[in-house]
């Protein structure tokens, strides 16, 4: 997964996907209440943008996301994400 926020554009691990949010494994740091850009690649390689609020942060470990209110489409592809 890539994600951007306020300290430029990275790479991390996505962990705990649910169709509420998720932990973004990552070094950065980060502030509570940040918005932050995620994309999560799909089974197919194109890319899910989604967008959510930073919620909990571990320095060094990473960071729990909140997303915000998902569309249709992008409550679908998750599902599909999350199952596969």
């Amino acid at each position: 997964m890539r994600w951007e926020g306020l300290t430029g554009r990275h790479e991390a691990r996505l962990e705990d996907l649910s169709l509420g949010g998720c932990f973004v494994t990552t070094s950065s740091r980060m502030d509570l209440g940040e918005i932050v850009e995620l994309e999560i690649r799909k089974a197919s390689g194109d890319w899910l943008p989604l967008r959510g609020q930073v919620i909990s942060y571990q320095p060094a470990v990473g960071f729990g996301v909140e997303f915000d209110s998902l569309t249709e489409e992008e409550e679908f592809t998750l599902r599909e994400i999350m199952s596969g």
